[in-house]
């Protein structure tokens, strides 16, 4: 655990039950001639959910209770699974997303995971993988976890025991959280609000390491 971020999942029974999902920011300006300019600030989009919903029984709420204090609220960052979007492809292969292309001398990769169409394309940086389901393959013919490559599962990098040939195509697989906080400090929480089915709102956004 670092000072800013615990190395923990949210309990994924509740994650099953959150709703919500990228979050973009576009300024819109309105010309004279009805015409629009459109501009993002943001190069990635920030995931928000609300994970109330997945809190189905007392036992889930003394879970999620136990959860925040231990987090102190928005102090501590922690790994969120998206009940939707939580890996390369399904099921997961060796061939699902492009790692990159050897050189001969560079032996580290990032993970990422490509969103887009013949239009446009997103490649989103996967810094917080589910280590033991990274899987990865050059040209192809997939390699051995622990043997050929090693993944750290606290930034989402591949190293390669031998650098990769140069031009050769490198391809992964993999399972993923998400890096996240609370978005408050305070649950308010009515027992009799909770058994008649009113739970309160609980906001998870995604944070930037």
């Amino acid at each position: 655990m670092t000072s800013q971020f615990h190395e923990i999942s949210f309990p994924f029974s509740v994650a099953l039950g959150a709703s919500g999902g990228p979050v973009r920011r576009t300024e819109i300006v309105a010309l004279a001639s009805g015409r629009e300019e459109r501009n993002s600030p943001w190069a990635q989009s920030r995931r928000r959910w609300n994970a109330a919903p997945g809190v189905k029984s007392r036992d889930d709420l003394a879970t999620l209770i136990a959860f925040f204090e231990a987090r102190r609220g928005q102090l501590y960052g922690f790994r969120f699974r998206d009940p939707v979007d939580h890996a390369s492809c399904a099921p997961v292969t060796s061939l699902d997303q492009a790692l990159g292309i050897g050189d001969g001398a560079t032996a580290e990769f990032q993970l990422v995971k490509r969103y887009g169409d013949a239009g446009s394309a997103y490649d989103r940086v996967i810094d917080k993988p589910v280590a033991d389901s990274v899987r990865i393959a050059i040209d192809g013919a997939e390699l051995v976890l622990g043997t050929d490559f090693g993944v750290d599962p606290e930034t989402g990098k591949v190293v390669f025991t031998t650098p990769p040939a140069d031009g050769a195509a490198l391809t992964a697989g993999f399972r993923f959280d998400v890096p996240v906080r609370f978005d408050t400090d305070q649950l308010n929480i009515s027992l009799d609000a909770f058994e008649a089915g009113d739970i309160p709102d609980l906001p998870i956004v995604e944070i930037r390491l």
